[in-house]
């Protein structure tokens, strides 16, 4: 089918504990997801549907990885480890991106019709992160372990941290002190003005007493 050559160099050039051709068909569980997804996601798309989610559920029961027959996925895709990676239904996933275990793209439960990230090429998802939301993740940029990433990512950043903040567009450190590079985080917003006004109701209080 294809995409399988590439699917198979992707493994090969990015897992050095990984040695042949062989081994990668026999022994990836990364790479046994997305073969299984590319046929899953065959079937999805000319209406078997039943018949594509049973492929993925069956995929997620072999090898803990969890991937939407309806998500997008160009070639080269490259998943580590795998265990407890999420892809959701209308995510799109351009050339030669990788993932690393436990990381989600999904969504924040707020949206219809597109509801999941679309990644550019070459992006890097780490272990742990969670791009949740209808936005791009923009090309060669890179998203550090356990991040938590609710808004646009430009092209050639790294984004780390809870909520997200850029600290490095174009291999250049973002000066953080001059410039706030967090992305929103509406619930983080939303506590902080409630601490602000809890702040200011208990210095009216100790001034009336």
């Amino acid at each position: 089918m294809k995409h399988w050559k590439t699917d198979i160099q992707a493994v090969l050039d990015r897992d050095p504990a990984t040695k042949s051709k062989l081994e990668v068909m026999l022994c990836c569980p990364g790479y046994r997801a997305i073969r299984r997804h590319r046929r899953a996601h065959f079937f999805y798309k000319h209406n078997l549907r039943l018949l594509a989610r049973m492929i993925s559920e069956r995929t997620r029961r072999l090898t803990g990885i969890d991937i939407h027959p309806g998500a997008e996925i160009g070639e080269g895709f490259f998943i580590d480890h795998g265990t407890g990676v999420v892809i959701g239904e209308t995510t799109v996933i351009g050339r030669n991106c990788s993932i690393f275990q436990n990381a989600t793209l999904g969504g924040t439960g707020k949206d219809t019709g597109k509801r999941h990230p679309t990644l550019g090429d070459n992006v890097m998802v780490s272990a742990g992160a969670k791009v949740l939301g209808p936005f791009k993740v923009g090309d060669n940029s890179k998203i550090g372990a356990g991040a938590v990433v609710l808004a646009e990512v430009p092209p050639n950043s790294t984004v780390v941290g809870v909520p997200g903040r850029v600290v490095r567009r174009d291999n250049i450190r973002v000066d953080c002190a001059s410039m706030d590079q967090r992305l929103p985080d509406p619930i983080l917003e939303e506590l902080q003005r409630m601490c602000s006004r809890i702040s200011e109701l208990e210095k009216k209080a100790n001034g009336r007493g």
